[in-house]
């Protein structure tokens, strides 16, 4: 690689994925709306741009770019069914990069999308090949569906090529969001009530430095793996009714579990199957869930 291009570089992901590659010392540029509050070196080399502003992207001036990492979006879920206008947002600020990315020569660009593609399938692991468009719950979904269909536009007629990421729950880092991992740990270090919504719900909880090493792969191996798509997850399933009871044991806070119905536009059970990753990328998750909440807690001790 010769320069990346981190959309999103303030973001959870985006910031843990700018912080390890100026580690190891890739020439890297971020882009986002907001300045980096968390780590000032990934702040140093963050432009301030609305990607949903044609005017404002088409300045950018980024120089020799070899790849783009699109990690840009408004990304909780339950937040964009109550407001819709942010899953749209999503679908500009995606057209609005690869329209950069063609104006400019850029001909690589990794996208990230994510295991809402799958929806409520009664699979016992989800492999790529399962997204269907019938099954999208929630305008969130559909925002990455359109993501996916515009990177694979823009690969058939103007010769970018991709590499598509769907990425499941990561946690760990750099979030002070209504996410499931900085809400339950804010809620019960204050012993507040902790809802779950959906006493069957089980997802694929991602490790942020598993999903930034994915990353890393798959920009690494670009060219071998081109116009592909992968899951990039742990590859088990958590009850989240007994995550909640692990953090509560962990952190030794007397907040109220309770269980609501589960909430509309929400997948109910994901376990991704990684075998792709695997043999394409090499990818191998070195984080377990039992050592990625104890890493989560100290880190949210020390900085939230």
């Amino acid at each position: 690689m010769k320069k990346i291009l981190v959309t999103g570089s303030s973001g959870m992901i985006g910031t843990g994925l700018c912080e390890t590659l100026l580690q190891r010392s890739y020439d890297v540029s971020g882009v986002d709306w907001v300045r980096n509050k968390w780590q000032p070196a990934v702040d140093a080399v963050t432009a301030l741009t609305d990607l949903r502003d044609w005017d404002a992207v088409g300045k950018m001036n980024f120089p020799d770019v070899d790849v783009i990492v699109h990690l840009a979006a408004n990304a909780r879920v339950y937040e964009l069914v109550e407001d819709p206008a942010r899953a749209r947002d999503n679908m500009i600020t995606t057209f609005n990069v690869l329209e950069f990315a063609r104006k400019n020569g850029i001909k690589k660009i990794l996208f990230a999308s994510s295991r809402e593609c799958y929806g409520n399938l009664s699979v016992r692991r989800f492999k790529e090949e399962f997204a269907r468009i019938e099954n999208c719950e929630s305008p969130y979904t559909a925002s990455k569906i359109a993501g996916e269909a515009l990177v694979e536009s823009y690969t058939r007629c103007y010769g970018i090529a991709h590499v598509i990421l769907r990425f499941s729950n990561v946690y760990g880092m750099y979030d002070d969001s209504n996410r499931v991992f900085p809400l339950f740990i804010r809620k019960m270090r204050a012993n507040e009530p902790v809802t779950v919504f959906g006493a069957d719900k089980c997802l694929d909880f991602t490790y942020i430095g598993d999903a930034v090493e994915g990353i890393i792969a798959a920009a690494l191996n670009f060219d071998a793996v081109k116009n592909r798509t992968f899951n990039i997850a742990y590859g088990q399933g958590t009850n989240l009714v007994d995550l909640a009871k692990m953090l509560k044991r962990l952190l030794k806070s007397k907040s109220d579990v309770s269980v609501c119905e589960p909430r509309v536009g929400e997948v109910i059970r994901y376990v991704a199957d990684i075998g792709k990753a695997k043999e394409a990328l090499a990818y191998e998750p070195k984080i377990s869930l039992r050592d990625g909440i104890q890493k989560a807690a100290e880190w949210y001790m020390r900085n939230a």
